[in-house]
């Protein structure tokens, strides 16, 4: 049997924070990191990075003349991926792969660049290279000076766990020794949140204390919120002293279309996703599912439905991080892994705080579910490394 892909290291900036102490601290409480911001006329719950965040991504802005016209989501991919290979213990010039995808792209820069060509009728010059969607792994290949290969890719909110999957398969096939896999998002734009509001997902104005409902099977209105941010996972071949989960099952699946956003009542690809990445392992052996769980009254319906299909009685306990940090897209498969993987290491459960919670007597095996719209489904299935 070949050895086990393993991540040996993982780093993001959300608004939990953009390093492991404030990420674990964040966690261990029990508030969100929502705020109301302006959106032309109107205003929208968001979960965006904090003030020090803010500040990292300022002056990473500031250090490179050719990185002061690159979008946030790009900075955001960046900073995170430094981050990730510093703590791997990575260096440059390295033969390693990366694989950053997003739902959305350069969304701001993409919006600001339009809106000036309806004004102007004509196009900034660095409209096209700035607004492409491979410039995001491409300038992070640039920053580490890697020499493996450099891929991006949208496969929308399951973008950084296709990642996931991509990289896994380029190192099993022996064309890469390691591999740079997540994704990055900055979506908190005017455009897209009329989009999410179009589609009757997005959350209401009103306060109360806890906006985002995610995982709440009893609500009786949508309520996703967006966030910001990015992940990024180092994977390599084997068990080693800094591995932080086994990557012990994969599983992906794809719906037949009924809409463009469909997803039936049991979410069969969930379901065919979770079968796949369980594999031969009993659904006992399950400590803990991180739910995609966007808030919205059908999404969060339908994949609890696909649970207890996949699980019956032997159902784990299930959270999910959208209640606190909202719905980041392309990057909120590899934040969930991040969440698995702190709950795996410090062995504490996080639970959602709205929803009685069932902490599991043991944390060895933890599911991870995302899925986007067109009903394209990934599950990973992470195992404790030290079990």
């Amino acid at each position: 049997m070949s050895p086990p892909i393993t991540i040996t290291s993982i780093a993001s900036i959300s608004s939990l924070g953009n390093n492991q102490e404030d990420i674990w601290v964040s966690y261990q409480n029990s508030k969100h990191f929502f705020k109301k911001s302006s959106f032309g006329k109107t205003k929208a719950w968001v979960s965006g990075l904090s003030e020090s965040s803010k500040l990292e991504i300022k002056n990473l802005r500031n250090s490179n003349s050719r990185y002061q016209h690159l979008d946030d989501s790009v900075l955001f991919g960046i900073f995170s991926a430094r981050r990730a290979v510093e703590y791997a213990g990575w260096g440059k010039n390295e033969n390693f792969g990366i694989n950053i995808g997003s739902s959305r792209g350069a969304t701001g820069l993409f919006e600001k660049y339009h809106n000036d060509f309806l004004q102007n009728k004509s196009a900034a010059v660095l409209t096209s290279p700035t607004t492409t969607l491979g410039n995001i792994s491409s300038w992070i290949s640039h920053d580490l000076q890697s020499n493996g290969p450099s891929i991006s890719h949208s496969i929308t909110c399951s973008t950084a766990l296709h990642a996931v999957l991509n990289g896994v398969a380029w190192i099993k096939s022996g064309m890469a020794e390691k591999f740079l896999v997540g994704g990055s998002e900055a979506p908190l734009t005017a455009f897209t949140i009329a989009q999410m509001r179009a589609l009757k997902i997005y959350a209401s104005e009103e306060e109360i204390d806890y906006p985002c409902r995610a995982l709440d099977l009893y609500k009786h209105k949508n309520s996703m919120i967006l966030g910001e941010g990015a992940g990024v996972a180092c994977l390599e071949y084997g068990i080693r002293k800094n591995s932080l989960a086994i990557i012990e099952g994969l599983g992906f699946a794809t719906e037949s279309l009924e809409h463009n956003i469909s997803l039936s009542t049991d979410a069969q690809c969930l379901q065919d996703s979770m079968s796949m990445a369980l594999g031969s392992v009993p659904p006992k052996e399950i400590d803990i599912i991180v739910m995609h769980a966007p808030g919205t009254i059908k999404g969060d319906g339908a994949e609890y439905s696909a649970i207890k299909n996949v699980f019956g009685n032997s159902k784990p306990a299930l959270t999910t991080n959208k209640w606190k940090v909202g719905h980041t897209f392309g990057a909120s498969g590899i934040l969930s892994v991040e969440m698995g993987i702190l709950m795996l290491k410090h062995q504490r459960f996080f639970g959602v705080p709205f929803i009685n919670p069932n902490p599991p007597k043991r944390i060895n095996r933890i599911l991870i579910n995302s899925i986007g719209f067109g009903g394209n489904a990934v599950s990973i299935l992470l195992k404790n490394p030290k079990c």
